[in-house]
């Protein structure tokens, strides 16, 4: 029973890959309807998943995916054309083929009939003329009528789950066919084995079809049967009798685009006569033969990769961390002991500890682009709903980032992007009259920045009208009028609950609800959000975040009789509180470092540390963005791995602290939220700054 469930699972994984690489290539194919390729991948998508489905029980799966690939089989035969409409319903299709592989009795029946009866719908609205041969002088018209297929399987394949009636079957869907068994290979009746497949047949399939569509019903046992296709031509018979007939003149460039490359090699070989023929179709075979050894090569480069479970990561992530910290106790011992064997193991299981660590945390990170490919599809529905063509670009989709980070990301994301289109980007006739290009863009981008990873996201609409944005905080009593105030400060109105500027209410926006979860959900992540905007030429929305959540190094430092870490990719410098700027900073919370002015905060004095301070205070120099800021403890006691746990949630609004840390001892320390602390020191040094004026 379990294994039926494990087996499941694997098809409900392979299932979403295939309906994610389905959804991408069906938005390429919108703007590139002629490319071949993108219906190839779309329809060999749909005919995995219908056949998987059958196997593992998903009845209802593959019913309705048989019927969209029969309607998207047109598109493969010339009959159809791909357009927005067909794309929209295709997607609509997709939708509905992953509810029922999720939930199959979370859906009706009659959603699926109306699906496929807009698929049709859309197919038949954009059905072409099937292109013929026309030979030269008065001849008559020549077309394709079908094809002529030999099937030999390896005798092993019913043992290893082929089923030749079922193939047999899917050929009959393609079109009338008449198969004849071959029983030159049948043993007498003693040495009949009931495992072993002795059969061969030949097909004769009128069909119009493509070759591909032949091919995609083997696409699981190729590696073990061989299959020999030959075109039925009018007036003619199968490309093996036709090399012997006389030579007759045909126009290549006419042949039917219905007949697939092998009916226009057949084409050419008929016009020039036997020799060429055969070195026509050797080098059709050999062509053949290069698909599908490249094809191998790929299957063998997704076989070097295989599925692990978030759950075992995380469980193997919460494993390191435990000997992380025993490893800190270890290393702790060792320095207090002379014996120079401990110290050597010591160093040996730190080494190794730390190998393992970033093994582990390499293990959990994942290409971004993983997560940037939904939102193609959300932008392609808003465009669609709103009227308003957008442009999606992303950038650094190869750039890595913690899964658990990448999973919080996708709401946030969600958010800025509706946002981005339904208030940033300007109607059509509004962007032509300011001179823009109807087309909106919307950019989505990642890059490292030494242990953070900057995620931005950015339009070309109208921008940030920061007048209006002050206007609705004074009307809401979130600021004073006339208070002084930076643009940066406005714009974080933004993000406060139930704010908003849009003038109505509608399906997407208006009530002020998404932003403030945006907010929060980057600063949970140990993250901060920038903004930056011009007047006319659009808006761009930075997420700065820590690459993994698990495990960080951080600075360890005391304050007063107490342990706290901060993150030590937020620690710019390290510099010594002299007595003299001790008393100069009675009066105001400024360090001057190298000319430059930098507010600072006491932790002492935050934190209610009993006892005097430490005569040499040191001060540990922060940065978030552009801005800095000083925190003065009273010992720095060295780097340390800190392996992050989450605070209770009696301790989950205590917000100068994003999570804790055992230490080698065995003690606790408090991570600092380093974001949190340079927004608390900007309004203390802006508060003494308006007292000073």
């Amino acid at each position: 029973m379990t294994d039926n469930a494990e087996l499941i699972d694997a098809f409900r994984q392979e299932a979403a890959d295939l309906l994610d690489a389905l959804e991408a290539a069906l938005l390429d194919l919108e703007k590139a309807p002629q490319n071949r390729d993108l219906i190839d991948t779309a329809f060999r998508a749909l005919h995995t998943i219908k056949g998987s489905g059958a196997m593992f029980g998903f009845d209802q799966v593959a019913a309705f995916t048989h019927d969209f690939e029969s309607a998207f089989d047109k598109l493969r035969k010339g009959t159809a054309q791909p357009s927005a409409d067909l794309v929209a319903v295709a997607l609509t299709a997709k939708d509905y083929i992953r509810a029922l592989i999720k939930n199959p009795d979370s859906t009706d029946a009659i959603i699926g009939a109306s699906i496929l009866a807009d698929l049709k719908q859309a197919i038949e609205a954009d059905r072409t003329d099937i292109v013929q041969i026309e030979q030269n002088g008065s001849a008559p018209v020549a077309t394709s009528r079908g094809w002529s297929i030999d099937i030999a399987f390896a005798a092993s394949s019913l043992r290893n789950g082929a089923n030749p009636l079922a193939m047999l079957d899917e050929l009959r869907e393609l079109g009338a066919c008449v198969a004849t068994p071959i029983l030159d290979d049948l043993p007498d009746l003693p040495a009949l084995d009931p495992e072993t497949l002795f059969l061969k047949w030949r097909v004769e399939l009128a069909s119009e079809c493509a070759a591909e569509a032949i091919e995609d019903i083997f696409i699981f046992v190729r590696d073990e049967m061989t299959l020999q296709l030959a075109p039925v031509v009018e007036g003619r018979e199968s490309t093996r009798a036709s090399v012997e007939a006389p030579p007759q003149e045909l126009t290549l460039d006419s042949a039917p685009h219905v007949a697939g490359e092998t009916a226009r090699a057949h084409v050419a070989t008929a016009a020039v006569g036997p020799e060429s023929a055969t070195l026509a179709s050797d080098e059709h075979r050999r062509d053949g033969a290069e698909r599908r050894q490249a094809s191998r090569r790929a299957e063998d480069k997704s076989a070097q990769t295989m599925r692990v479970s978030a759950e075992r990561l995380d469980q193997l992530m919460d494993r390191v961390g435990e000997l992380v910290i025993a490893q800190a106790r270890l290393s702790q011992i060792a320095a207090s002991s002379a014996d120079l064997a401990t110290k050597a193991i010591a160093e040996e299981i730190e080494r190794l500890a730390a190998a393992l660590r970033d093994t582990t945390m390499g293990a959990r990170m994942v290409p971004i682009g993983s997560l940037f490919g939904r939102f193609r599809r959300l932008v392609h529905d808003l465009s669609r709903d709103l009227g308003k063509p957008v442009e999606f670009v992303a950038l650094g989709e190869e750039t890595e980032l913690d899964k658990t980070v990448i999973e919080r990301l996708a709401d946030p994301l969600v958010h800025l992007i509706r946002n981005a289109i339904d208030h940033g980007i300007e109607e059509p006739a509004r962007r032509a009259a300011s001179g823009k290009p109807a087309q909106g863009r919307i950019e989505l981008s990642a890059s490292h920045v030494g242990a953070q990873v900057f995620i931005c996201v950015s339009d070309n609409g109208a921008g940030l009208d920061t007048a209006r944005i002050r206007a609705k905080a004074e009307e809401q009593g979130l600021v004073a009028p006339g208070a002084a105030l930076s643009e940066q400060e406005i714009h974080q109105f933004l993000f406060h609950p139930g704010f908003s500027t849009a003038k109505s209410i509608s399906a997407l926006s208006g009530r002020g609800v998404g932003m403030d979860v945006v907010k929060q959900t980057i600063e949970s992540m140990r993250g901060s959000i920038d903004i930056s905007t011009k007047a006319g030429e659009g808006a761009r929305i930075t997420l700065r975040l820590p690459l993994t959540l698990a495990i960080i190094e951080g600075l360890l430092v005391r304050v007063g009789a107490e342990r706290y870490v901060i993150p030590l990719a937020a620690v710019e410098e390290c510099v010594e509180l002299s007595h003299a700027d001790q008393e100069a900073s009675r009066e105001r919370s400024f360090l001057n470092i190298r000319g430059e002015l930098v507010p600072y905060i006491r932790l002492r004095d935050m934190f209610r540390a009993d006892g005097e301070p430490d005569r040499h205070q040191k001060v540990i120099v922060t940065s978030t963005g552009d801005m800095r800021l000083g925190l003065v403890v009273d010992q720095i006691i060295g780097s340390h791995q800190t392996v992050i746990k989450s605070l209770s949630k009696l301790h989950a609004n205590v917000a100068m602290f994003s999570g804790a840390t055992i230490l080698g001892d065995g003690g606790a320390a408090l991570i600092l939220d380093v974001a949190q602390l340079l927004s608390m020191g900007q309004s203390q040094a802006d508060a003494n700054l308006s007292e000073a004026a």
